[in-house]
């Protein structure tokens, strides 16, 4: 088993790495540089956007011939680790959650005529785009497919959508939103995915919803739908396919999460650590201790095992298999460890951390959400309990 990174992904990693190091860290302690919800302000996000492009460190994710770096899965996880190591190191360089799940999505099932109207825009970095599926009870949550209520009706060459949803991540910054809607009660063809504009007619925000942590660009949003027609041309992917554009979607999606979680998790530790080595307290360097190495040993080590599960998704992704164990496992104990390191970090800090002198109470109220989005992980457990149920041992192939 080789780990070595190509020589062009391990290039782009520490041009990464030198970029946030010298031009997004330093901006995270100027309090101009974060808008009212906690996030960048665009201003300055627009600046370092601009300074992204002009070095080659835009849209990994995405085909060179449409302006990106056209990196596979696991050279995006090689990347993407380096540019959470700042809290707004993933939106500079276009690899931010709900962005590059939908171009990841609409670059896999889109037509090319498609691309051109919703995905090229964002991939310039003109627009933002939201998915559009999480309802309110009794609707569709972690079984869309089974639950959800927001339906799309077929009315001459045009589908006419009816339905609430709401945690819509990013709903009031987008632009390009792309919608699942129940078209049929037939099993496994429940669901049809679409894509509509900002400026169409027929749908709301009813509200931004307030929110324990730092909020995304755009809030999370509740939306109402009373007649938004969608010309057909707009429809992803065939009739009744919904859950495979969605799950296309999803596989990358929650792996791109943990990816940018354990850079997050390591910058907690590293705050800590340059903590730890000037405190002193009776008569050593914390650093010394055995109780404090116990702690960021166990940190350290749930942070290699997160990296070893994701590059072990993110292998088999791109060998074309769904890896659909291998991206629950990783889920479940990337959004743990991330947790873990940020609780460890402000332990170790003592009150400073608690403080907002650092970053860690930001990372803290952030990180809680890691159990929830893209799948709670109670839900990723039932996935990997039943794959082991049908397959006993072979669950633990190599193959």
């Amino acid at each position: 088993m080789d780990f070595s990174l190509p020589s062009d992904v391990e290039e782009t990693r520490l041009k990464i790495r030198a970029f946030v190091n010298e031009r997004i860290l330093p901006l995270e302690s100027q309090p101009e540089s974060y808008d009212a919800h906690e996030n960048i302000n665009e201003d300055v996000l627009s600046g370092l956007r601009r300074q992204a492009k002009a070095v080659g460190l835009w849209a990994l994710s995405m085909p060179k011939e449409r302006g990106g770096g056209g990196f596979g899965t696991v050279g995006m996880a090689a990347c993407y680790e380096e540019m959470n190591r700042s809290i707004f190191g993933p939106l500079v360089f276009n690899a931010a959650a709900p962005d590059d799940g939908n171009m990841v999505a609409l670059n896999k099932v889109a037509t090319e005529a498609q691309k051109d109207k919703w995905l090229q825009p964002i991939i310039d970095g003109d627009v933002r785009s939201a998915i559009v599926m999480t309802e309110p009870h009794p609707g569709g949550g972690s079984d869309p497919a089974g639950m959800m209520k927001t339906t799309a009706e077929k009315k001459g060459d045009k589908w006419v959508i009816h339905g609430r949803k709401w945690f819509i991540t990013g709903a009031e910054g987008a632009s390009h939103y792309l919608l699942a809607a129940r078209t049929s009660t037939e099993p496994r063809r429940e669901l049809t995915t679409f894509m509509f504009h900002k400026d169409q007619p027929g749908w709301r925000i009813i509200r931004r919803i307030p929110i324990m942590g730092p909020e995304e660009h755009g809030g999370h949003c509740e939306m109402e739908f009373d007649g938004l027609e969608i010309p057909d041309e707009d429809r992803l992917f065939e009739v009744g396919r919904g859950m495979k554009v969605v799950q296309t979607r999803l596989g990358t999606a929650r792996l791109t999460h943990c990816m940018r979680w354990l850079g997050m998790a390591k910058r907690a530790l590293e705050i800590a650590d340059e903590y730890v080595a000037e405190r002193e307290a009776f008569g050593s360097k914390l650093k010394d201790r055995e109780s404090v190495q116990l702690l960021q040993g166990d940190a350290a080590l749930n942070i290699m095992i997160g990296r070893l599960l994701v590059m072990q998704a993110a292998w088999k992704l791109d060998q074309g298999e769904f890896a659909k164990n291998e991206v629950s496992a990783a889920k479940v104990h990337v959004a743990d460890t991330l947790f873990q390191a940020i609780d460890t970090s402000i332990q170790l800090c003592g009150a400073k951390g608690y403080s907002k002198d650092t970053l860690l109470e930001w990372m803290y109220r952030y990180a809680r959400q890691a159990k929830l989005v893209d799948g709670a992980s109670e839900v990723h457990k039932m996935v990997l309990a039943r794959a082991f149920q049908k397959e006993g041992l072979d669950f633990w192939s190599w193959g």
